[in-house]
């Protein structure tokens, strides 16, 4: 026993476990709380009438109608950007799962530089585009976009190691039974896979509801038609709104901890129907 005791990399439960909640009340409740606190001042009156203005209204329609169609634009294309990954081998491979995390490793506001200039009316993505008859910058597309290129990892990365840990035993036998690959994809590999994209999902529209840096330059900032959220709450910062600006982030905050909880819960029912025999 006191060998075992001796071997322990990190102290025991009751110190670590104190430990994680002292960091976490530090890092992440304690900020929160000045939040909830600062929103408790004000009458509600006062906050339905900051969160329920047009203008407000106008941020919500397009920061969580565009997060909903990257994500879910972001669940179709990480499940195949996964896929190609796990089960093919192909040259510079490494270098191409690599790239998949340059938004992680890339600062937001670098990104929103980057996608700016080539989605410009004369960028080399943009111009192309404009013959077309397709503007992107300093539009909803083009703020689409850039929720697109950061929310993508969030689906790859968690399916990744779903089908990295997956066995073929399952998808031979259903073509042994005649399945094709189509059955065989939908009614054995897709039940797996789908809480890992199901995560995945939240995870990018979760980012892209509270993402300010690499749309703030793309998107043009016209109030009523091309401001998100984050930035709305940055102006009212500016004008020393304080009150004003923390009501609209008890209201992204509260979207985005009802988003994880309800994948949570999804989740947890998914698991539980797949080992129900």
């Amino acid at each position: 026993m006191a060998t075992r005791a001796a071997r322990r990399v990190l102290p025991g439960f009751r110190l670590s476990f104190g430990y994680a909640v002292v960091y976490m009340c530090l890092l992440v409740l304690l900020p929160l709380s000045t939040l909830v606190i600062t929103t408790a001042g004000m009458s509600w009156p006062d906050f339905w009438s900051a969160v329920s203005s047009p203008r407000a209204l106008a941020s919500y329609e397009l920061t969580f109608g565009a997060s909903l169609v990257a994500a879910v634009v972001n669940a179709l294309f990480g499940l195949l950007v996964a896929w190609v990954l796990v089960r093919y081998r192909f040259p510079f491979k490494g270098l191409v799962d690599a790239l998949i995390d340059l938004p992680f490793a890339l600062p937001t506001a670098v990104a929103g530089i980057t996608l700016t200039t080539a989605y410009a009316p004369n960028g080399w993505l943009g111009a192309p585009l404009g013959r077309l008859g397709i503007k992107a910058a300093f539009t909803p597309l083009g703020i689409t976009i850039a929720l697109i290129f950061i929310g993508l990892p969030f689906v790859v990365r968690t399916v990744q190691p779903v089908l990295q840990d997956m066995h073929a035993e399952a998808e031979e036998a259903a073509s042994v039974l005649g399945a094709s690959r189509l059955q065989s994809f939908v009614r054995v590999v897709l039940p797996q896979l789908l809480p890992a994209v199901l995560t995945g999902f939240v995870l990018a529209l979760a980012r892209g509801i509270g993402e300010y840096g690499s749309v703030v330059f793309i998107s043009g900032n016209m109030p009523m038609r091309t401001e998100i959220t984050p930035l709305l709450i940055v102006t009212k910062l500016e004008q020393f709104d304080y009150q004003g600006a923390t009501a609209l982030a008890v209201v992204l905050l509260t979207a985005s901890f009802g988003l994880l909880f309800g994948t949570n819960a999804l989740q947890w029912w998914t698991r539980r129907r797949l080992a129900t025999p």
